[in-house]
């Protein structure tokens, strides 16, 4: 089992000094990863299905991560989520092509299709078609990143007779609890993301990604599909043990589960990484 830590752009990690210690002592503590969420906008007032207050803080997830890159050396840098169809897919593409590079190929890109109509409003993006946006984003940004000759035509999309270098086979781990998600995740990626699920909702979507396998020929290059979850309760080692059990390579835990959000602190988010360091790391 691999750990990654979530909200390392958000609350008391969107400070430089906090979020720079808090990467340190992950990846001294073991962690594999740092997870960045995304949110340009934030509703106001929060709405009933809004994660986060108007006034939360949250920074954008590449340039955090690009500045965690510089302040770390081994532990994986991930997206998670990046909402896609809110994005210049080829801008986008640069960017983290980029982060990449300068991360020394540390980069997981996890990309998702976002669910607050108000944040697709504000930014002007149609909310009724961010599934079919997502999959063309994500197959155009494929094809920049890796196509000697890159092209892709399509009806959010579509270019040719263009290059941009750095090429980057960056793995891409799609976010998401819904068929569409599941199928975009067996053809297209190389992972998949279920965010604040216990171990029965896994084991239900796990089922789900097993009938999108049969229902959708997964390519063979992208190998064996590895599965993250963010748990929805605090962890304990019969719940990493289940976990492990229904075939999560990774959990991606969030610090302080069951405290409000704006508690997470600097030290109480220094002494949660030193508890996950010491209790799970090392033993699955």
């Amino acid at each position: 089992m691999k750990f990654g830590l979530f909200a390392v752009n958000m609350y008391a990690c969107s400070y430089p000094e906090t979020a720079i210690q808090v990467a340190k002592l992950a990846e001294e503590a073991g962690f594999e990863s740092l997870w960045a969420g995304e949110h340009v906008v934030l509703q106001s007032p929060r709405g009933p299905h809004s994660p986060m207050a108007p006034h939360d803080r949250i920074l954008d997830p590449i340039v955090a991560l690009t500045y965690l890159a510089a302040h770390t050396s081994r532990v994986r840098l991930g997206t998670g989520i990046i909402i896609l169809p809110q994005r210049n897919p080829l801008v986008l593409a640069k960017e983290l092509a980029s982060l990449d590079e300068l991360s020394g190929g540390r980069l997981i890109c996890g990309v998702g299709v976002g669910y607050l109509e108000s944040e697709f409003r504000a930014l002007g993006i149609p909310f009724s078609d961010r599934g079919i946006r997502t999959d063309e984003y994500l197959a155009a940004m494929q094809a920049i990143w890796t196509q000697p000759n890159p092209a892709y035509h399509g009806r959010f999309v579509s270019f040719e007779g263009v290059q941009a270098h750095p090429q980057r086979n960056i793995p891409v781990v799609v976010g998401g609890e819904s068929v569409p998600a599941y199928r975009r995740a067996v053809q297209r990626a190389t992972g998949w993301y279920g965010f604040n699920l216990d171990p029965n909702f896994t084991a239900s979507a796990l089922a789900d990604i097993r009938k999108a396998m049969q229902d959708a020929a997964r390519p063979q290059e992208l190998g064996e599909l590895e599965i993250s979850v963010t748990p929805a309760e605090p962890l304990t080692l019969e719940d990493v043990e289940r976990f492990a059990d229904l075939g999560v390579h990774r959990l991606i835990v969030m610090p302080l589960h069951k405290m409000p959000l704006q508690s997470r602190d600097a030290s109480a988010i220094k002494d949660y990484v030193t508890m996950v360091g010491d209790t799970f790391i090392g033993r699955f």
